[in-house]
């Protein structure tokens, strides 16, 4: 993060963090309040290293960075991840749609395992499939592959569509409240603004999963199959970034499962923060990440496929 993204973060953040000097002691400084707080996030080290790092005790380092987690949620989380209206949702339609390749999407949704501590409650119920402890994330972005929603908490052990199914976008959605009704037609189909999803997620007429893999799939469907995936590709390359940035959530994260959410969803916060600041991350931690999915295909195909499944709705 570069000195003038630090210190205007700082800036924001100190509403909520400055405090008066007593007679007693001279209380940290912002600054160094969410350094304490971006070092632990960043680098996933012990408190007891963060102590001898920074040079304040043990318990300061903790309580100091659940204060600074807190500030930003408070003060930063609802205007960095929320649903896009008006003109901003008309460019992500139209990142999608020039970018990507795919019409009237509005986003991409997707779920990621946060490794944690095994909880001393119902610990099956977070023993993933992978074979240890998490929780997930579900995250929808746009075409820029900042977050735009989140939910983060459910135990590893459930699946995407239950997370899904039991989110606050799931409810917007099928009660209509997402999307304002835009629709675009295509060979007399009106079609609605959608997210894009994997298979496991059901399809809905506000999301699009893609066609089974079966012997008797078609080439136009294929095709339909292809562009969805590049599309849905936004949210597991924004995850992918999301850890390559704040490595606690990439390694087992320490951090007590009372507060892991509120932890998980300042990374996030922070994540939309640093992408709009244009904050570069190290090319050799995206060296795996990298679309390397460029091949342009033709439209009309791409048009008859969303015709034929809309028509179906």
């Amino acid at each position: 993060m570069r000195r003038d993204s630090f210190m205007f973060l700082c800036s924001k953040l100190r509403p909520c963090l400055e405090r008066q000097r007593t007679c007693y002691r001279v209380p940290l400084t912002v600054e160094q309040r969410v350094a304490v707080t971006l070092w632990r996030l960043a680098t996933n080290i012990e408190y007891r290293s963060i102590s001898h790092l920074f040079g304040i005790g043990l318990l300061t380092a903790c309580i100091v960075t659940q204060q600074v987690v807190s500030a930003i949620l408070q003060i930063l989380k609802p205007n960095l991840i929320k649903v896009p209206t008006g003109n901003n949702l008309r460019n992500v339609i139209n990142g999608f749609r020039d970018r990507w390749g795919f019409p009237q999407c509005a986003g991409a949704i997707d779920g990621t395992h946060v490794p944690i501590i095994a909880p001393h409650v119902n610990k099956c119920d977070f023993y993933n499939r992978k074979g240890y402890y998490t929780i997930i994330l579900q995250g929808v972005v746009d075409h820029k592959l900042m977050f735009w929603d989140i939910n983060v908490g459910w135990p590893g052990k459930v699946r995407d569509a239950r997370v899904f199914g039991n989110s606050s976008i799931f409810q917007k959605g099928q009660s209509g409240r997402l999307f304002p009704p835009w629709t675009e037609e295509f060979q007399g189909v009106s079609v609605p603004i959608c997210i894009v999803a994997d298979a496991a997620y059901p399809l809905l007429p506000w999301l699009q999963k893609p066609f089974p893999e079966t012997p008797g799939i078609t080439q136009d469907q294929r095709l339909y199959n292809y562009r969805l995936s590049r599309a849905r590709m936004c949210a597991e390359r924004a995850f992918g970034r999301l850890k390559a940035r704040w490595r606690c959530l990439l390694k087992r994260n320490d951090h007590n499962i009372s507060k892991i959410n509120k932890v998980v969803a300042a990374c996030c916060t922070l994540y939309n923060y640093c992408e709009s600041r244009g904050e570069m991350l190290d090319s050799e931690l995206l060296e795996n990440l990298e679309d390397g999915v460029n091949i342009e295909m033709g439209e009309e195909s791409l048009i008859m496929s969303l015709v034929k499944i809309f028509a179906q709705l």
